[in-house]
């Protein structure tokens, strides 16, 4: 009679079954209804190239965490997925907790440290000195942005175009025609006719286009207030849960849920 294998059992034993990634999942909910990245993008309003940031996890082709987590909500809503699960999976995951990677070690020689400090001991120092600047500069710029509340908005972090954008700006306000021009203003004045005005509840990344011309783009702290005027009106937002707006004087309510990109077009007309 022969003696089994135990071995064999062991590694049959020992045999691990494959998890998918987070990216993985999203590509195989997309695959399974047999859509392409442009099919998405065309339906959910994110370019293709975001949704393949997220299937690959590149996430610094994305951008900030907070615009990855209200991309993730919105494709994982779309597909069907877990949408707290696909956050709380990125959150874990997050490439903002990861340290930079160690500097290579080519080896020194004793001649060489006889003759003075690695060259690559000065590049660390270096590149050590430029991440904590940059990192109390940009909490610099995160304690002075509520200062920024009435005046003209600062960006906070430059992100990739056109959504997130690099930079923030308010066109001037110069009147082309008495009819079709945007007059922005920091409150709801007493001729509400032909206006929409915007407070913001959260800080978030916004576009106001007014008749076709962009009045307002960037990122902005909560509490900034802007009322514009004209024909019609489209606004765009990154965290459409800390955008209220009103049009005419009547109150439209959020822009939409927090953490979602979402872009609605106005009538200020009243047709």
């Amino acid at each position: 009679m022969k003696a089994g294998n135990p071995l064999k059992g062991e590694r049959g034993a020992s045999a691990k079954i494959r998890v998918m990634s987070l990216g993985e999942e999203f590509r195989a909910a997309r695959e399974a209804r047999g859509l392409t990245l442009s099919d998405v993008a065309e339906q959910i309003h994110i370019r293709s190239v975001y949704l393949a940031g997220i299937e690959s996890e590149d996430w610094t082709s994305i951008g900030a965490p907070v615009y990855v987590r209200g991309f993730i909500r919105t494709y994982a809503r779309y597909l069907a997925l877990d949408v707290e699960r696909a956050v709380q999976i990125f959150n874990e995951r997050s490439p903002s907790s990861a340290l930079p990677p160690p500097l290579p070690d080519y080896g020194v020689s004793p001649e060489r440290e006889r003759s003075g400090t690695s060259p690559w001991i000065w590049i660390g120092a270096v590149v050590a000195v430029a991440l904590i600047a940059f990192v109390g500069y940009e909490f610099y710029l995160l304690q002075a942005a509520p200062a920024a509340k009435g005046g003209a908005p600062t960006a906070i972090v430059a992100q990739p175009s056109p959504s997130p954008v690099v930079s923030a700006s308010v066109a001037p306000a110069a009147a082309e025609s008495p009819a079709a021009s945007a007059r922005p203003s920091s409150s709801p004045g007493a001729d509400e006719k032909n206006t929409i005005f915007v407070k913001l509840s959260e800080r978030s990344w916004l576009r106001i286009v007014i008749d076709g011309k962009s009045q307002m783009e960037g990122i902005f702290p909560a509490g900034t207030q802007r009322a514009f005027h004209g024909k019609s009106a489209v606004v765009r937002a990154g965290n459409s849960g800390g955008v209220d707006l009103s049009v005419n004087g009547k109150s439209v309510g959020k822009l939409g849920a927090a953490g979602d990109v979402v872009e609605r077009a106005f009538s200020l007309t009243g047709e």
